[in-house]
């Protein structure tokens, strides 16, 4: 693009200074104007298509061996307990590695589980206990990855436009919920649910090249210093002792452990409520990834000015607590889509608003372990979630199950709206700082 182009001209000492190239009808996507960013977006985004794929195709290959709503929340288990296990020491060895090399590292485990499982599944071999196996496995992987990809953004952006970064991150993620879904609800009738393996592993050399691209001062790793149970207990005390971020992480853990589960069910609504197939399911999570990704844009295009941000908190909660109650008592499929559409729209306003702040709030010697701690507050809660919305979906009903979802999610709401005091004086308090 010719304005990408003026913008690197900008960065190498160009007469008009770079942010004014960045501003107009680009502001949404000024983070993209360092060279860093640009690579991890365009390999972040080419991943995360396979990765939404696979997820789609390892949903409907576990309802294919088992038929079983409850099994569906046991992968589901098995792929977010590791985190919880792991992720709090995850964070102390973010601190103290070289991020980009981290990354790379469990970048390249993740490749080669979804060979594995392609494999697996290409020669017939494939059963229910080796799906889960490697979905803890990627569990385990992801506690150091999530982390560290959180804590990585801030290396490529610096702190000036770290808001727009974690909105165009979040933007990567959804875009690809977005893409991938839909790819893969064709590709299963095409080339089958391996096959979908198989491309998520191809996949993954893409955010590995762009890693590798990358021009950044080596990070230097630092000596731990003290014992790795000192150094989490420095995270866990700064997240006790500063009230809005430990209020920012409960909410989180009630919304998308418990609230944001409802997910697990989605192949069942798709099979035996509407009756649209894998297809269906496809376009169902795309629906979601749409509504995610044209929310971004629009908040990109927003003020970030604190009153602006917290208005993103309330809304993104009871958007997506209303829209799951309405995909629970859908029977058309239009209607699910509508309302898929729109738990997208109130997820990112909710997790992009909470990433946001709570990076704002923390130095950066804890970033690392601040960011594993918000990884585990969003997924300590999700084993058990899951587990309930697969009980529920299997011993009364898979609408049951997701309006038990919605009214945590409601709940959410309203804990928010006791505390948007607390954390309007926190954003003051770093508006004073800065």
């Amino acid at each position: 693009m010719p304005e990408i182009e003026a913008a690197e001209a900008d960065e190498a000492g160009g007469d008009v200074p770079a942010q004014d190239s960045w501003s107009g009808r680009l502001t949404a996507f000024r983070a993209l104007r360092h060279r860093n960013f640009r690579l991890f977006f365009v390999g972040q985004l080419i991943s995360l298509i396979g990765t939404w794929m696979q997820s789609v195709a390892q949903a409907w290959l576990v309802l294919k061996l088992t038929n079983s709503s409850l099994m569906l929340g046991v992968v589901a288990f098995a792929s977010y307990m590791p985190i919880v296990l792991v992720a709090l020491f995850a964070g102390v060895v973010v601190d103290h590695v070289d991020r980009r090399r981290l990354i790379i590292g469990a970048q390249t485990l993740l490749m080669l589980s979804a060979f594995v499982l392609g494999g697996l599944t290409w020669v017939g071999a494939v059963r229910v206990e080796y799906v889960i196996a490697l979905a803890a496995l990627n569990g385990l992987v992801s506690s150091f990855d999530m982390p560290g990809r959180q804590a990585f953004v801030v290396e490529m952006v610096g702190r000036e436009d770290l808001p727009n970064a974690i909105a165009m991150n979040s933007m990567i993620f959804n875009g690809a919920r977005m893409i991938g879904p839909a790819i893969a609800g064709l590709s299963i009738a095409a080339i089958g649910v391996a096959g979908c393996f198989m491309l998520n592993g191809v996949s993954y050399l893409a955010v590995i090249w762009s890693l590798f691209q990358m021009e950044l001062p080596r990070r230097e790793r630092r000596e731990f210093g003290a014992t790795m149970m000192r150094q989490v207990r420095l995270g866990l005390a700064y997240v006790w002792r500063h009230r809005p971020t430990l209020w920012l992480m409960v909410l989180v853990a009630i919304n998308m452990g418990i609230g944001m589960q409802y997910s697990v069910l989605i192949p069942v609504f798709a099979r035996d409520l509407l009756h649209v197939g894998a297809h269906g399911y496809g376009f169902l999570m795309a629906a979601q990834g749409l509504g995610a990704v044209a929310s971004a844009i629009v908040m990109n295009i927003r003020s970030t000015a604190p009153k602006a941000l917290r208005q993103n908190l309330v809304f993104g909660i009871f958007c997506m607590a209303i829209a799951t109650a309405c995909f629970g008592v859908s029977s058309w499929m239009w209607l699910s889509l509508l309302a898929q559409m729109f738990i997208g729209v109130g997820l990112m306003n909710h997790m992009v608003t909470t990433n946001t702040l709570l990076q704002m709030f923390v130095s950066d010697d804890l970033r690392g372990r601040v960011m594993s701690i918000y990884t585990l507050s969003f997924i300590g809660t999700a084993p058990l979630g899951s587990l309930a919305v697969g009980f529920i979906g299997e011993h009364f009903s898979p609408r049951a199950a997701v309006m038990f979802c919605a009214a945590f999610s409601l709940l959410c709401g309203f804990i928010l709206l006791t505390k948007l005091k607390l954390i309007a004086r926190a954003q003051a308090e770093i508006e004073q700082a800065t």
